[in-house]
């Protein structure tokens, strides 16, 4: 299976390389390193990333940006940081995407714990995740050609648990084969529509 993974280098995206790479193809995708780059702010950017990479059968994003601060704190363009990012960013993957995945390929998307049970200073990060999963949920109607598509929402990841332990008290970090296999089970099984939750 040839899988195109965007944030293939970041915390979460190594892990879903390693678990992947030694069956399939994968292309990893960075905003400045990988295979190719992308900008998924961009549409132009994403257009020209999927003309280089080619049909493949597989699109995974685990990357996008969201400010993170305090409700008072946050102006109206602090919040367009994750709705263009994050958030348009992957409905532009998916919306641009579709004619580069081949019959029966997947779009697997990532949100995060957040959406469900959102902590201090993540009004901004929280909204856009439950945007996300409404969207997946939505797309997963039309899509055509057998095309799947879900999205993953894990809690704090063992891999990120000096960086933001403090933000999320309480929480019991969630070990990275299981993160990883929860990208698997999108990809290689037959879920669609799907808001695969992965816990502790």
């Amino acid at each position: 299976m040839k899988i195109l993974i965007i944030g293939a280098n970041g915390t979460i995206g190594k892990a879903v390389t390693r678990s992947l790479e030694a069956k399939n193809e994968i292309i990893k995708v960075g905003k400045t390193s990988g295979d190719l780059q992308v900008d998924i702010s961009d549409s132009t950017s994403i257009e020209k990333m999927f003309e280089n990479s080619g049909k493949v059968d597989a699109i995974v994003c685990i990357a996008g940006d969201a400010k993170w601060d305090k409700f008072d704190n946050l102006s109206e363009e602090d919040f367009y940081v994750g709705i263009k990012s994050k958030l348009m960013g992957q409905v532009n993957l998916v919306r641009i995407g579709r004619k580069y995945l081949n019959s029966n390929g997947s779009f697997t998307l990532t949100t995060g714990i957040l959406a469900d049970h959102p902590v201090d200073k993540t009004t901004s990060a929280a909204m856009v995740n439950g945007g996300i999963h409404s969207f997946v949920q939505a797309a997963a109607l039309e899509l055509e050609n057998g095309l799947r598509i879900n999205a993953i929402s894990a809690d704090l990841v063992e891999d990120a648990k000096d960086k933001y332990e403090d933000y999320f008290p309480g929480h019991t970090p969630v070990p990275m084969v299981k993160v990883a296999d929860g990208y698997k089970k999108s990809i290689l099984g037959k879920l669609n529509g799907e808001i695969i939750r992965i816990l502790a």
